[in-house]
């Protein structure tokens, strides 16, 4: 068996879908015999993984299955290993900078304090 890093995409869709298109993009571990099984088994999640539901303004909420883009295979597994890398290109570098820290913030419990101002 083999261990698989595959990418999941589901477009979120709310209402009639009038709205900035957004994506969830999954990053699961897969342990397969051989690559074909390891896609397959990523598509039947990314299929099971569907979903609706209807938001506070009972708007449909939909999670629609996209597909199976990305797939690595791991050779071992190990403390730091590097299972993922995107470059972003955002359009305000102080912005996404500042998100960033905001969002490792939370994940620590703590409020977010500009150390670079």
């Amino acid at each position: 068996m083999q261990w698989f890093v595959t990418k999941i995409v589901y477009q979120i869709i709310c209402g009639n879908g009038n709205h900035a298109p957004q994506f969830d993009e999954q990053l699961r571990l897969i342990n397969a015999p051989n690559r074909d099984e390891a896609w397959k088994r990523a598509y039947k999640i990314g299929i099971e993984g569907q979903y609706s539901f209807n938001n506070q303004r009972q708007e449909l909420v939909q999670w629609r299955f996209i597909n199976v883009p990305e797939m690595n295979t791991l050779e071992m597994l190990g403390d730091g290993m590097e299972l993922y890398s995107r470059i972003e290109e955002p359009s305000d570098a102080d912005t996404y900078i500042s998100w960033l820290q905001v969002k490792a913030a939370s994940l620590r419990g703590q409020e977010y304090i500009d150390i670079h101002s």
